[in-house]
């Protein structure tokens, strides 16, 4: 079975992507996969770059986003501090119209929503939903956020939000694994989401494709 990277930062997540997109698609060809998304914080500088490298060696590029969503409107400000002044929320575009709505969600976020990052809310969502498929993201994301926090109520109300908000077939949570222990705990109950609600469950692994040689240099 195929394996495909759906959460990828790159050079353009600055301070959190390691990820060079020249070198990115040939190691993922290297390894054996048909295709890859990227996915970088709150912006799309960098998906011609990736969409004409991944045509360059022959893999299928899947363009998205890790944009942030406001807890309330995108307008206001100081409503929320330090981290829930937004969640993290990954969308990918599944056609070109979804493509054209992402555009439109991320450039939201810089003209309407911008408030220490570039925000959107659920009302740009509900409006330029069509053609993206969404994934629950990390333990920034609205959803893990609440169970981290014990609100598994919450949790439950998001998830359901955001499954009206993109509908069934395209609204996945997101399992993540990196040895931290509240992915576990969030892990735990995210798959006890998907039972109750029926919404499918998607698993990330950290994508570091590196080669041996750069793995015994650090």
């Amino acid at each position: 079975m195929a394996f495909t990277h759906l959460h990828v930062h790159t050079e353009y997540s600055l301070l959190d992507g390691s990820s060079k997109i020249k070198e990115l698609l040939p190691r993922a060809k290297e390894l054996g996969m048909d295709s890859i998304a990227i996915t970088d914080h709150g912006v799309m500088y960098g998906v011609i770059d990736f969409y004409k490298k991944a045509k360059e060696v022959g893999i299928k590029p899947i363009l998205g986003c890790e944009i942030y969503v406001a807890p309330g409107s995108r307008f206001d400000r100081e409503q929320a501090r330090g981290e829930d002044r937004y969640y993290h929320l990954v969308l990918l575009a599944e056609n070109n119209q979804g493509y054209k709505n992402l555009m439109k969600i991320v450039t939201r976020g810089f003209t309407e929503g911008y408030y220490y990052k570039p925000r959107v809310d659920y009302e740009v969502l509900e409006k330029y939903h069509e053609g993206i498929i969404a994934l629950s993201a990390c333990l920034a994301g609205e959803i893990p956020n609440k169970i981290l926090k014990e609100d598994f109520d919450g949790a439950r109300a998001a998830a359901r939000k955001m499954r009206d908000i993109f509908g069934e077939n395209n609204f996945f949570l997101e399992l993540q694994d990196h040895g931290i222990r509240e992915q576990t705990q969030v892990n735990t109950s995210l798959i006890r989401l998907s039972k109750e609600l029926g919404i499918p469950i998607i698993a990330r692994i950290l994508a570091c494709l590196l080669y041996t040689s750069d793995a015994a240099d650090e």
